[in-house]
């Protein structure tokens, strides 16, 4: 049996980073497309890349961008991937309302890009679209499930949504192993601190420490499915092992407010939130999502697959997290 390999754009974000350490566990030759900047962006992979087991021959990176998808073209047929994993593209929900263009282009015409040259290759891939629940917006119904309609309401979920539908067509049309994974905010200590979730850890970790004395949050009232990255990791890969391509929901089923995460990472460290945060309005959305709560049941029946760490735990451990970082 030939050796599986992968090929990850967004290698160097939290996804990118677990489903990364995943794969090399099981054997994978793994290639990651980064960008060339004026700094290095690469501290969560930084220990995979130092491990001497992994070896450069097992982990390699390539300079590139989604922007230039004629270089990413000669890449893919230099590599010939078993799996490709897109993972890349502007990630923050709030940030969409100040650059659409940009956030678009990286996730919704990429994905176009990406599946045009996959169906040129001449060669059997498979194909994972890191999808979100914001394509759901404000839903119908709620949990949501494969079969709820898109229903975005900022420019990210739009541009998740358009690319969403372009691997069903793919898929239909075409027959390209195209797959969408609708993952639900999944965090760790791993997170990008301009997240809420982290921005919470980080401020709970510091106030405990007597570095910070207070947080400025929006809306507390939003609700969200909040789980654990390294577990959304695994989804991933499962979604890729079928014989047959689909989407599928990853979520916990679960939702929690702000105010929930506050509450379980101050008190992880036995701070009451309530005497350190303020409410700033430059933080609250245009169009702020609700009721986003997933519903997992077609990915723990056909993948085997269901999460096993819930809120309190999760916000435990970006804290703890946080607080050894700063002991370092």
């Amino acid at each position: 049996m030939s050796t599986p390999v992968a090929f990850i754009t967004g290698i160097t974000g939290q996804d990118g980073s677990y489903l990364t350490e995943l794969l090399l566990q099981k054997g994978y030759v793994v290639h990651g497309l980064v960008r060339r900047a004026s700094m290095f962006n690469r501290s969560r992979i930084d220990h995979l890349r130092a491990d001497a087991t992994v070896g450069a021959e097992r982990l390699v990176l390539h300079y590139g961008d989604l922007n230039d998808l004629t270089s990413v073209r000669r890449l893919l047929r230099k590599i010939l991937p078993t799996e490709i994993y897109h993972l890349a593209g502007q990630s923050h929900v709030g940030l969409s309302f100040e650059i659409p263009e940009v956030t678009c282009g990286e996730n919704g015409m990429a994905v176009l890009g990406l599946l045009e040259i996959i169906r040129d290759l001449g060669h059997p891939v498979r194909f994972y679209h890191a999808a979100s629940s914001e394509i759901f917006g404000r839903p119908a119904q709620a949990p949501q499930d494969e079969q709820t309609p898109f229903n975005p309401v900022n420019p990210y979920g739009a541009a998740k949504a358009f690319a969403t539908q372009l691997c069903r067509i793919y898929r239909d049309s075409y027959g390209v192993y195209a797959c969408s994974g609708i993952a639900y905010n999944h965090e760790s200590p791993r997170r990008g601190e301009n997240f809420v979730t982290r921005k919470i850890s980080r401020a709970a970790a510091r106030i405990k420490r007597g570095e910070q004395r207070e947080l400025a949050l929006g809306n507390l009232d939003a609700r969200r499915d909040w789980g654990y990255a390294p577990e959304y990791a695994e989804a991933m890969w499962r979604v890729l092992q079928r014989d047959q391509p689909d989407d599928f929901i990853v979520a916990t089923g679960e939702t929690h407010s702000i105010e929930d995460f506050l509450s379980a990472a101050f008190g992880s460290v036995e701070l009451d939130w309530r005497k350190h945060v303020t409410f700033e309005s430059r933080f609250v959305r245009p169009a702020e999502a609700w009721n986003l709560s997933g519903n997992p049941a077609k990915a723990k029946k056909l993948l085997g697959w269901e999460p096993a760490t819930r809120l309190p735990r999760l916000a435990e451990l970006m804290v703890r997290a946080d607080l050894a970082s700063l002991s370092d």
